[in-house]
């Protein structure tokens, strides 16, 4: 089996070295992110691996505190007219006492950098070019071992990376990577391992077989996040609940169903958050926000419809209004079912809370509640969205996802066929008192379902 590349991250404190790794290893949980100095107290190592074999180890350190000072320390130690090289100078630094009390922080650091193949130097582009961050550089080349300086945080309006490639081609460093941990742009993993690959000939081959198994993951995880919207569509869709004929009984029928269909989208949420490696707390706020990892706004309420650009009174929600989301099926047109509608209109506008009432069938005795196709679309839309979120999120990230809730062009018209054949089967709704999930023309709807909302996606 080849050997995995062996790589330290180091740099000075708090530039962003555990959220560098969090971003790669797609942990939001991996070490501890802080704006208190010096988190990062002692070597934590992770692996990248291609059929369960590592193929890159990477090992995070300690922040370098007083890089001035050791290279002064490490000037005395020199003696008059004697030339060594580097990483010499380091191992009689390293035999010596200063090493474990004075620097006891920059000797983790480089002992770390001594055993392993390169360093990713990680500077914060934000931060202006100070001395001490040119003595770091010095002090991390004496290891001998290729450094390459990764500018983080570029994605930041403020930053300064012109400067830092500047100030490093003066060092000798002029392979500078560039990325950024909180907003990784959709190729950036692969350019920073393409990058790795050319200044490291011996690794390109493992470095290459890396880049063609994350970007298989990737496509698998689009997969099966979008499997995930499509079943949680196909449960809603399909859901039906039979309802009594007294307008009590039909209200509180409706906001049973809307506290089911709430919780099923919620499920969906928490699966996406899981499978992308995020947290409940990761989604949070925006215009669409979720708050403890909950939607804030209510799917059913007419402010949502129109964040989300749902047309209520047309097209997907023909014969509906502002604030719908539930259908009553009633069968036959009878002077008991009129009253019994009117009553129920009525009763509830005047607690008001709006719904809306639409005749779906003439089955005789047929009372059954089903959600609005408004709601379905709103349902899409905010998952579709929520998904692209995550694919754009560095797992570095400390402020939660934002969803700016755009104009969508997606889910204009009828609904998509998976979605109306659904109607039809409400033993298709996981939400169903006997479901029959496993039924091969659900599967297939659900799959059709899940390609169209990929295609939409990308």
């Amino acid at each position: 089996m080849t050997e995995p590349l062996r790589l330290a991250v180091v740099g000075h404190t708090n530039v962003g070295k555990t959220s560098f790794l969090r971003t790669l290893m797609r942990d939001a949980a991996f070490g501890e992110v802080s704006s208190r100095a010096s988190t990062t107290r002692h070597v934590e190592g992770a692996s990248l691996q291609i059929e369960g074999q590592p193929a890159l180890e990477l090992f995070d350190t300690p922040g370098l505190e007083d890089a001035m000072s050791l290279l002064d320390y490490l000037e005395q130690l020199r003696r008059p007219g004697e030339r060594c090289d580097g990483p010499a100078l380091l191992t009689e630094f390293l035999r010596g006492t200063e090493a474990q009390h004075r620097f006891a922080q920059e000797t983790k650091v480089l002992r770390r950098l001594l055993a392993s193949d390169a360093g990713l130097y990680v500077i914060d582009a934000r931060e202006s070019v100070l001395p001490k961050y040119l003595d770091e550089s010095q002090i991390l080349s004496l290891c001998g071992k290729p450094l390459f300086p990764v500018l983080n945080f570029v994605a930041s309006s403020d930053n300064r990376a012109e400067e830092w490639r500047e100030a490093m081609a003066r060092r000798g460093l002029h392979a500078l990577l560039s990325f950024d941990s909180v907003a990784p742009p959709v190729d950036g993993e692969k350019r920073l391992y393409q990058s790795l690959a050319l200044m490291l000939p011996d690794a390109g081959p493992t470095l290459e077989r890396l880049i063609v198994d994350r970007e298989a993951q990737a496509a698998a995880r689009r997969r099966s996040a979008c499997r995930l919207i499509a079943e949680l569509l196909i449960d809603v869709a399909a859901l039906r609940q039979r309802v009594a004929a007294e307008p009590e009984a039909v209200e509180q029928a409706v906001g049973a169903m809307r506290r089911r269909v709430r919780e099923r989208e919620q499920q969906c949420t928490d699966a996406l958050l899981r499978l992308y490696g995020f947290r409940q707390e990761d989604a949070v706020t925006g215009e669409l926000p979720l708050a403890d990892g909950r939607w804030q706004d209510d799917l059913f309420h007419p402010e949502t419809l129109k964040q989300l650009g749902v047309r209520v009174g047309g097209g997907l929600a023909a014969g509906t209004a502002a604030g719908a989301g539930l259908d009553l099926m009633v069968g036959g047109i009878t002077l008991g079912a009129g009253t019994i509608l009117g009553g129920l209109a009525g009763g509830v506008s005047r607690a008001g809370r709006q719904f809306s009432v639409r005749l779906l069938g003439k089955l005789r005795g047929a009372r059954q509640l089903s959600v609005d196709d408004a709601i379905l679309a709103a349902l899409a839309l905010r998952q579709r969205q929520l998904l692209r979120a995550l694919e754009a999120r560095g797992h570095a990230a400390q402020q939660p996802v934002s969803l700016n809730a755009p104009k969508d062009d997606w889910l204009r018209g009828k609904l998509p066929p998976p979605l109306a054949t659904a109607r039809a089967h409400p033993e298709w709704s996981s939400l169903d008192e006997r479901p029959d999930l496993e039924q091969a023309n659900r599967q297939a709807q659900v799959g059709a379902l899940a390609e169209e909302i990929k295609g939409s996606v990308d």
